[in-house]
């Protein structure tokens, strides 16, 4: 029985100036640099397949975290943002005539202006997942962590969602049930690594 653990992507400038990625591909920053380098994935996820989206900010955390080089999927790839990529949700949310809303009130058809809903990630995803034998590491984005996330809660971006997303936490989907542990799990925090 394979359990997928998933894990956010370290802070790049945009994160930290509340900026949306979506498909833009920002690095992490020196902070986020510096911060990873002391963090590694706890036993037994530190012997499991390595994924991670192909951009640079996911696919540099997998490496910073696991010490290897991660698998790359696009279907790990953060939702597409469309014509709302690189605009801050804080003026977004202020002009209502943008057609933004805050994830609780999304639901899974919610689609920015030349993006893509939740249902249509969920649709790229399936067969991804579908293909995992194994316990796996996946490294991607906070649009992914929700869609799979959501799936296995049963929640239907419809009000508060049942977990909250922090980073250098692994958040465990046992795949056979499609059902969430409970409690993330901390990465492990080390002062030097070898």
């Amino acid at each position: 029985m394979s359990k997928l653990a998933l894990l956010r992507h370290g802070h790049t400038a945009w994160n930290r100036a509340g900026r949306i990625q979506g498909r833009s591909d920002i690095p992490l920053d020196e902070q986020a640099l510096t911060e990873l380098a002391c963090y590694s994935l706890p036993s037994p996820w530190d012997q499991a397949m390595v994924w991670s989206s192909p951009l640079a900010r996911a696919a540099q955390t997998a490496q910073l975290v696991s010490g290897r080089e991660p698998l790359k999927s696009e279907a790990l790839m953060e939702m597409n943002w469309g014509a709302w990529e690189g605009q801050h949700g804080t003026d977004l949310i202020a002009d209502p005539a943008s057609g933004y809303r805050h994830i609780e009130d999304w639901g899974w058809d919610f689609l920015p202006p030349g993006g893509e809903s939740p249902a249509e990630i969920w649709q790229r995803l399936e067969p991804w997942l579908a293909s995992l034998g194994e316990n796996t590491v996946a490294v991607c984005h906070i649009g992914i962590m929700r869609v799979i996330l959501a799936r296995a809660w049963g929640w239907d971006f419809d009000g508060p969602a049942p977990f909250k997303i922090k980073r250098n936490r692994l958040y465990i989907v046992d795949m056979e049930s499609m059902r969430p542990e409970t409690d993330p799990i901390r990465l492990i925090r080390q002062e030097t690594r070898i």
